[in-house]
This record gives structure tokens, C-alpha cells and sequence, in this order.
């Protein structure tokens, strides 16, 4: 089987309702993935992307986060019905979908702006 040409991680990471940062699911599940999944196989894509869950991707403050690899293009605030933008314009078409893209400078940071 030939390699996958993109993988897409999920966070599906669950913390206490007291934690001092967010989670991106309060159950452990996503609707998010699920539509991804089901957009991809619909757009002719399975063998060549990857729908991966993931745990904890460290953007807590951002969630739901997800990433696109090889490009490390990461997503913030994002909806189930965000998916459909997502495979058609990043997987498919190849441009990612900037108005759902995390700023450079809020990733892997403690000051960005959405963090206390």
C-alpha cells in the first residue's frame, strides 16, 4: 500500500470540567472527525488521506485543533460544518482554509493573545 499523501489529526483530548485549560471534546468524542472521515471517502480520497484522532495537540485555547501533515497546517475553532471547507479546499484543492488557520505566533506559545 502506497504511502498516505496527508495525514489530519483530531484532538479528541478530555479534561476535568475544573482544569485550568480547555479541551477540545467533553466527551472524548467528535463530531468533527466523524464528518471528516465521511467527506474524505466522498471526495474519493481514502487510501490517500488519513482521519487520525488524537490526543492532547498542546492549542487547548484554540480547540477544537486539528493539523494537517506533511504541511503542519493547523486549525483553530473548529465546527463540524467547518469539515466540508476543509476537504474540499485544503484535501482536495490543496489551498488551506485561512480563516480557519491558527496564527503562526499562537502556536506552541504562552503569549498568544488567546491564553491568560
Amino acid at each position: 500500500m502506497p504511502a498516505f499523501e496527508r495525514h489530519v489529526f483530531v484532538c479528541h483530548n478530555v479534561r476535568p470540567d475544573d482544569a485550568p485549560r480547555p479541551s477540545c471534546t467533553a466527551d472524548g468524542t467528535s463530531d468533527l472527525h466523524t464528518r471528516l472521515q465521511q467527506l474524505t471517502k466522498a471526495a474519493g480520497l481514502a487510501g490517500k488521506v488519513r482521519i487520525n484522532k488524537a490526543g492532547c495537540l498542546d492549542q487547548c485555547e484554540h480547540g477544537p485543533v486539528m493539523v494537517v501533515y506533511p504541511e503542519a497546517v493547523w486549525y483553530g475553532k473548529v465546527r463540524p460544518e467547518d469539515a466540508a471547507s476543509i476537504v474540499t479546499e485544503h484535501l482536495v484543492a490543496g489551498s488551506p482554509v485561512e480563516r480557519l488557520r491558527l496564527a503562526e505566533e499562537c502556536l506552541n506559545t504562552k503569549s498568544c493573545f488567546h491564553r491568560d
